[in-house]
């Protein structure tokens, strides 16, 4: 058991923000960021002025080297997870690393894109790096804790409870996330994400779906289901002739060597089935759910897009600069406000439930190996894109 957790935070962006926001929440456990890192020092000073932490760093080792940092949590461009990962460990801190777990990021220096990469090369590669930050994980004798805010997302967990009353079984999972694109350019290119729309954005949906099959197999049979085979498409939408032919442009459309489509299929060990849906071509805001298909029930789980607060604006000036929704290219219109996103898309419970994890030495729901899974079959699904056929896991 860990009295005082203190974090170093890696990263000054997006995802950093809200994590940082999350550490604030936590009232009971004597818990602080102590240092921020990011690539360029101003970059680490704005954000530690604006979030109120006391030390910032131009580069990551400076501040995981800290001896009172016992937790360095890493919210940076995918193909740096693992290298500040092992790191973080080899110098006996516990690691929160967002989604997903890691990659395949190699050849960038090549003579061909790597996106061209055979996909089989791709499979065995990340989940090799995958399995060597599990390794490390086990060697240093800390905690990898795979930071994704899904299977914290309040509708979500009440799914889990909800199917875990009605005593049936899951027969089906359909869960997707999509939005009109990412605007990030590391985002674009395979050698800086690791992948597109499936990567990015099926990753959250896959990890829940693996989740919910889990514990539904540990309360009826003492063991987790696991997923036997993938089938999958996955395309780049914006490269159709008639789109390029449009002007303006509402969806992202500068994707260089990604999909921004994808469709996956998944057969679990019980001969049961997942659909997870991920795409950039998606209007109207962040489109999140999930719905649970029972033998004797049935749970829609709507992350976003929800009803608890609509409004409507004849322009969308009339709001200001007052936010309604991730994703909204317009204010006008009938509007679905989210009144507490960060919440109800699971954010603060999930840096929660990590910061217990190392405070009351107990298992984090997000577990390294469940990273290593979603890792596991996202790139198997590239693969069956790729070779037009289903992949056996």
């Amino acid at each position: 058991m860990t009295a005082n957790v203190r974090v170093g935070l890696i990263g000054s962006g997006f995802a950093a923000a809200f994590h940082a926001r999350a550490y604030r929440l936590i009232r009971d456990i004597d818990v602080e960021i102590v240092g921020v890192a990011a690539s360029a020092l101003g970059s680490a000073q704005r954000f530690a002025a604006e979030h109120g932490i006391a030390d910032a760093y131009g580069e990551a080792q400076a501040l995981i080297a800290r001896a009172d940092v016992n937790v360095v949590d890493l919210c940076v461009p995918n193909r740096l997870h693992e290298p500040l990962a092992l790191a973080a460990m080899a110098a006996g801190k516990h690691v929160i690393c967002e989604k997903p777990l890691t990659g395949y990021f190699g050849g960038a220096q090549a003579a061909d894109p790597v996106g061209k990469t055979a996909r089989a090369t791709m499979y065995a590669e990340a989940v090799a790096s995958a399995q060597r930050m599990l390794a490390a994980e086990r060697a240093y004798g800390v905690r990898l804790m795979y930071a994704e805010n899904w299977l914290h997302s309040p509708a979500v967990v009440k799914a889990d409870r909800l199917a875990a009353a009605s005593g049936g079984t899951i027969l089906e999972i359909r869960g997707q996330e999509c939005h009109s694109g990412s605007h990030a350019e590391y985002a674009r290119e395979w050698a800086q994400a690791g992948g597109g729309s499936l990567l990015r954005l099926g990753s959250h949906p896959l990890c829940a779906a693996l989740w919910l099959k889990r514990e539904e197999g540990l309360r009826r049979d003492g063991r987790p289901i696991g997923v036997r085979s993938v089938m999958a498409e996955c395309t780049d939408l914006s490269r159709v002739p008639s789109f390029r032919a449009e002007s303006p442009h509402y969806l992202v459309d500068a994707w260089h060597d990604v999909e921004n489509w994808s469709s996956v299929l998944l057969t679990f060990e019980d001969d049961t089935r997942a659909i997870i849906e991920a795409s950039d071509i998606v209007l109207g805001g962040m489109d999140d759910s999930l719905t649970l298909m029972l033998s004797n029930a049935r749970v829609d789980c709507k992350l976003s897009l929800n009803n608890a607060l609509t409004a409507f604006a004849p322009t969308h000036e009339t709001f200001g600069d007052e936010y309604l929704l991730e994703k909204s290219s317009t204010k006008a219109g009938w509007s679905h406000v989210s009144v507490d996103e960060e919440f109800l898309l699971g954010y603060p419970q999930e840096i929660r439930d990590c910061v217990e994890s190392v405070a009351h030495d107990r298992p984090a729901r997000g577990t390294s190996q469940l990273g290593l899974d979603v890792v596991r079959v996202i790139y198997a699904a590239y693969r069956s894109a790729e070779e037009g056929r289903r992949i056996a896991l």
